[in-house]
C-alpha cells in the first residue's frame, strides 16, 4: 500500500505541474482515460516486477532534469539521404527551418492540429493503442505522455512514400523536458519509411502509435547518441493487418537512463514484424529493451534481435515476451538477446519469455551473455591487428545481427560507421 500510494502521489505531482492541453471531444476523452490510468495505477516504482532492473525514479520525478548541451561538431546521421525532415527544437516543432506539412501520398499534420479538429481519422488511434497496451502490464509514463503531450506529428500514409520522412532533434537549452506524441497510419498497401535522431532533451517522453492496414510497409531507424547525460522513455504501440510488414531498428550510444518499450500486436494473417536494437555503453550507461509482441493472427512471423556492448560498469536489460494467443496457428516467433561484456565491471539482465496458447507454433527465444572470443582476439592480433583495432572489429561482427535487420542497405552502412567511430573515440 505504501509503495501504490507513492507511486499515485508522484503522478499527482507530474500533473500538477503540466499545462494540460485542450482539444476537441475525442482528443479530450483520450486524455482523460490517459488520467485516470495514471490516478489509478501511479508512475513506475522499481518494486514493479517490469521496473526490477531498471530504477524508473529519474524518469517520474517532478523536477525537470538538466544535461550538458555539447557542440554540434559531426553531421547528423542520415544527413546524406534524401529525406522529408521535420526538425523538433528542444520538443518542440520548428516549421520555419521544417519542410513542409506535405508530400505526395502524404498527409503531415500537428498534433495541436489534429486533436483541435471535431471529425478526424485519428481518433480512432490516439490513446487508442496507447490504452490497449496498458494490460496486461500497465506502462503509466506512457499514460502521462497521452494525457499531457502538446507536440507530435499526426501522419496518414495512403501510397508510396517517395522519400523517407526524418524526425531530426536538435537541443539547444540545458534544462528540458520534452513530452511528444505521434500518430501514424498507413492505408492499404502503403509505404513509409520512418527516420529519427538526434538529441531531443535532457528528459524525453516520446510516444508513437502506429497502424498498418492490410499490404502497408513501415520501416523505422533510430539512432540515439551523443548526449550522455539524457534520460529518455520511448514508447512505440503497434498495430498490424493483414498481409503488412514492419520493421523497426534502434542504436543506441551513449544516455545515463534509456528505457524502450514496444507493444506490437498482429491482427491479420500473414503479418511479419521485426524489432532489433543495437547498443554500445561506457561507465554510467543504463539501457533497457522491452518489447511485449503478440501473435493473434494465423500465419504471421515475428523477429526480436537485439544486442549489447558493455564496458566501464554500463548496464544492459532485455525484457522480451511473445505471446501467442489461441487462434493463432503457424505462428514462427523468434527472439534472441545477446550481451558483450568488455569488462568485469559491466552487466546484461535479461528476462525473456513465451507464453503459448496455440499447438501448430514454431517459437525460440534465446540469451547469453560473454567476453570477446580469446581465441579469435589472438587469431587477429598474432597477424598484426593492433589489439584494440581488433577487439573493435569482433564488436562489429557481434553487432552485425541486429544491424542486418535494416531493410535499406545504405541506411546499415550508416550505422556501422557511426559506430566504428564511437569505438575508436572510446578505446582504451
Amino acid at each position: 500500500m505504501a509503495v501504490l500510494a507513492a507511486k499515485i502521489e508522484a503522478a499527482q505531482a507530474r500533473v500538477s505541474e503540466a499545462d494540460l492541453p485542450k482539444g476537441a471531444a475525442w482528443a479530450g476523452q483520450a486524455r482523460a482515460r490517459a488520467l485516470g490510468t495514471l490516478r489509478a495505477g501511479g508512475l513506475p516504482h522499481k518494486r514493479d516486477e517490469y521496473w526490477k532492473f531498471t530504477d524508473p525514479a529519474r524518469l517520474a520525478a517532478a523536477e525537470t532534469p538538466t544535461a550538458d548541451v555539447l557542440p554540434i561538431d559531426e553531421k547528423p546521421v542520415f544527413y546524406a539521404v534524401d529525406r522529408h525532415r521535420m526538425v523538433f527544437v528542444d520538443g518542440v516543432l520548428d516549421t520555419d527551418i521544417s519542410h513542409p506539412l506535405k508530400m505526395d501520398n502524404v498527409e503531415i499534420e500537428t498534433l495541436q492540429q489534429a486533436t483541435g479538429k471535431d471529425i478526424h481519422w485519428a481518433r480512432d488511434l490516439f490513446g487508442v493503442l496507447e490504452n490497449n497496451g496498458q494490460s496486461p502490464v500497465q506502462r503509466p509514463l506512457a499514460a502521462l505522455n497521452t494525457a499531457t503531450a502538446k507536440e507530435g506529428l499526426v501522419i496518414r500514409v495512403t501510397g508510396k512514400a517517395q522519400k523517407p520522412i526524418c524526425l531530426s532533434n536538435i537541443r539547444q537549452e540545458a534544462r528540458t523536458d520534452a513530452v511528444i506524441h505521434h500518430v501514424i497510419r498507413l492505408e492499404e498497401g502503403a509505404e513509409l519509411t520512418l527516420l529519427e535522431n538526434g538529441p531531443s532533451a535532457a528528459r524525453l517522453n516520446l510516444v508513437l502509435e502506429i497502424e498498418l492496414a492490410d499490404g502497408a510497409v513501415f520501416n523505422h531507424v533510430r539512432t540515439q547518441g551523443r548526449d550522455h547525460q539524457r534520460v529518455a522513455a520511448n514508447h512505440m504501440f503497434v498495430r498490424l493487418g493483414r498481409e503488412s510488414r514492419f520493421k523497426s531498428f534502434t542504436l543506441t550510444a551513449n544516455g545515463t537512463l534509456t528505457r524502450s518499450e514496444a507493444v506490437i500486436e498482429m491482427t491479420g494473417d500473414d503479418a511479419h514484424a521485426t524489432i532489433s536494437g543495437a547498443s554500445v555503453g561506457d561507465g554510467d550507461f543504463h539501457h533497457d529493451d522491452t518489447v511485449f509482441l503478440t501473435h493473434n493472427a494465423v500465419n504471421c512471423e515475428s523477429r526480436q534481435v537485439f544486442k549489447k556492448v558493455l564496458r566501464n560498469g554500463a548496464t544492459g536489460v532485455f525484457q522480451g515476451k511473445i505471446l501467442v494467443k489461441a487462434d493463432a496457428q503457424k505462428t514462427d516467433g523468434y527472439q534472441i538477446s545477446q550481451g558483450l561484456l568488455l569488462d568485469d565491471d559491466s552487466q546484461f539482465l535479461a528476462k525473456p519469455e513465451l507464453e503459448i496458447y496455440a499447438d501448430d507454433v514454431i517459437c525460440s527465444h534465446g540469451s547469453t551473455c560473454g567476453a570477446v572470443d580469446e581465441t579469435a582476439l589472438f587469431y587477429l592480433t598474432s597477424r598484426g591487428v593492433p589489439k584494440a583495432v581488433a577487439q573493435d572489429m569482433l564488436v562489429l561482427a557481434f553487432l552485425s545481427e541486429a544491424i542486418d535487420e535494416i531493410e535499406d542497405s545504405e541506411l546499415a552502412e550508416d550505422i556501422r560507421h557511426r559506430l566504428e567511430e564511437w569505438m575508436q573515440r572510446h578505446r582504451t
